[in-house]
């Protein structure tokens, strides 16, 4: 009976052994790959060749640009700006890999603010509406740091979506002026003072005066 239950206990072992080592070799064929990496291309105004940039190679610079393009509603405005208005285009696809997913249309420089058009036919064949948007402030400086070539703008200070006016007004950014007034300020009501109590001085001294003279 000890014997029996001994080969048992080794053919058990065995079993699991083998089972363990199929595991083993299976488990690295059978793995899930590995998802290609994000990407976007670049096209337009003042590019000779396509801008492309990897999530592998260029992971700021891809989040930055797709952040431009993630956050539309299901539907935008049917019309935009006229064509007069826009100012130069650039045309933004995503990439899973190389595989183009979706397209954009990007106008940072449109006249009230940067926009963004969503065309209905999508590289991935998925069903959209056509739409017009409002983008992102700085829209014009995430291309521009990109590698797109766009002239600098500084006075762009937030990441909101539309508009294109300062945020902040020009001259609250200038704290020597702001010390030169409260100077003047401070001067100003010091002479106040001194006159006031120049004037209480004076006061006294003529009604002193007076009284001395009714008393002689």
């Amino acid at each position: 009976m000890v014997r029996q239950m001994k080969r048992w206990a080794a053919v058990l072992a065995g079993t699991l052994a083998a089972a363990v080592l199929a595991l083993g070799a299976a488990g690295p064929a059978s793995a899930a790959p590995k998802p290609a990496p994000a990407g976007v291309d670049i096209t337009g105004e003042g590019l000779t060749e396509p801008l492309r940039l990897r999530s592998d190679t260029q992971p700021t610079h891809v989040v930055a640009v797709v952040d431009q393009v993630n956050f539309f509603a299901r539907t935008g405005m049917p019309t935009g700006p006229k064509a007069a208005d826009l100012g130069p285009k650039y045309t933004v696809v995503v990439l899973a890999g190389e595989t183009p997913k979706q397209t954009y249309d990007l106008y940072p420089r449109a006249a009230g603010g940067p926009r963004v058009y969503r065309p209905a036919k999508q590289p991935d064949g998925r069903k959209t509406s056509a739409g017009w948007f409002l983008g992102r402030l700085n829209m014009s400086e995430t291309l521009r740091t990109a590698g797109v070539p766009l002239e600098r703008q500084f006075d762009t200070v937030s990441g909101g979506v539309g508009g294109g006016e300062r945020v902040l007004p020009e001259d609250t950014m200038d704290p020597a002026r702001d010390i030169d007034e409260a100077l003047g300020e401070l001067q100003r009501l010091l002479l106040l003072n001194v006159a006031v109590m120049l004037t209480i001085t004076v006061g006294l001294a003529g009604i002193a005066l007076l009284i001395r003279r009714r008393t002689r």
